[in-house]
């Protein structure tokens, strides 16, 4: 059966004025987006690490330590962890002691980062974009897989036979790769039998769907079977009643973030007419009434055959009452139809692998 869960960035405005959510508020109300969606029996909840402005993230283990305190049942992960800009010792660190307040509920997905603002933050040559990469997932590999650790690499300082604690509450900290559309990451990825996100934001999601055939045959190459190897679809969306109501909700605050995001990157300006048509039965975002979503969601795991699912609703500045609204349809309305029909299906990975 699917996993089924959300993820944010935990978004602020940019600017004070009337009306702006600032990072107390919107931190508030995340821990309570949490509780809620572990209350409607959803499986999942990541939160994402970003450093700029226009969002309250930049700690997520901070935010989900408190989460932890909260819930019961649901499991809490990064989405994503910028490992390159990071330590994998302290990211180690601070998750095993997540998965121990939250008594084995944690998990790490981790990335290269789509925004650029750690690496001078904390001083990393973006140069090394990729190697700061492929080295800091070695390192974190190492250390979840042994107590006492030796490792040595050209970007960061060697570890000589040095013990990093706590350990986790699991006995294999679950550890995801995050990618958006590369296919070289994917294939490292399977090359190394760890578990696959994919995050569709554009386009058509099933043009996508070569990156897990990609991924899976690497598995394959390695000697890592990809039939236990977990996937995982992150997209945007949004649910209410009706499906003009969902719409009328999401696009105002989407647009507003692709818009702003696309005048940093030199992306045209979306538009409503553009947004309809990705909400369309064969475009990117899941925006409708629950019984829309559920199809969409289903047709999807039709051609990814994905173990798991994680929609982005809270993005802009949404008022916090329509989101909780959301994530009580997702996980009454939208959850029971997706987990029936799925169930009927291929058998699904029980997600997290590796």
């Amino acid at each position: 059966m699917m996993e089924l869960g959300l993820y944010t960035f935990a978004d602020v405005s940019p600017e004070p004025g009337p009306g702006a959510i600032g990072a107390h508020e919107r931190l508030r109300n995340l821990i309570e987006e949490i509780e809620l969606a572990d209350q409607v029996g959803l499986d999942v909840f990541g939160l994402g690490e970003h450093h700029r402005p226009d969002y309250a993230a930049s700690a997520p283990v901070v935010a989900l330590a408190a989460a932890a305190e909260r819930t019961r049942r649901i499991k809490l992960t990064s989405a994503v962890t910028v490992l390159s800009s990071d330590d994998p010792v302290r990211v180690f660190q601070q998750f095993a002691t997540l998965d121990l307040l939250s008594s084995g509920r944690a998990e790490i997905m981790a990335g290269r980062g789509s925004f650029i603002e750690s690496f001078p933050l904390f001083g990393y040559n973006l140069e090394d974009y990729d190697e700061l990469f492929a080295e800091k997932l070695d390192l974190l590999l190492a250390i979840r897989d042994s107590v006492k650790v030796s490792w040595s690499g050209r970007l960061r300082a060697p570890i000589n036979d040095r013990g990093v604690y706590p350990r986790p509450f699991q006995d294999r900290l679950p550890i995801w790769i995050a990618i958006g559309g590369t296919p070289q990451s994917a294939a490292r990825a399977g090359a190394l039998g760890l578990p696959l996100a994919l995050a569709i934001i554009g386009g058509e999601p099933a043009r996508f769907a070569p990156l897990f055939d990609i991924y899976r045959e690497a598995a394959k190459r390695a000697g890592n079977d990809p039939a236990d190897l977990a996937t995982s679809l992150n997209v945007h969306g949004f649910i209410a009643e009706t499906t003009d109501q969902a719409a009328d909700d999401f696009y105002g605050p989407q647009a507003e973030v692709m818009n702003r995001i696309g005048r940093e990157r030199g992306w045209g300006p979306t538009s409503r007419a553009h947004f309809d048509q990705s909400r369309g039965p064969s475009g990117a975002l899941f925006v409708g009434n629950p019984e829309q979503v559920a199809e969409k969601i289903v047709a999807q795991h039709r051609i990814f055959g994905n173990d798991r699912f994680l929609l982005q609703m809270a993005i802009g500045t949404m008022a916090h009452a329509t989101v909780m609204k959301a994530i009580e349809l997702y996980g009454t309305k939208v959850a029971p139809i997706v987990r029936k029909e799925t169930a009927k299906a291929i058998p699904a990975v029980a997600a997290p692998a590796a």
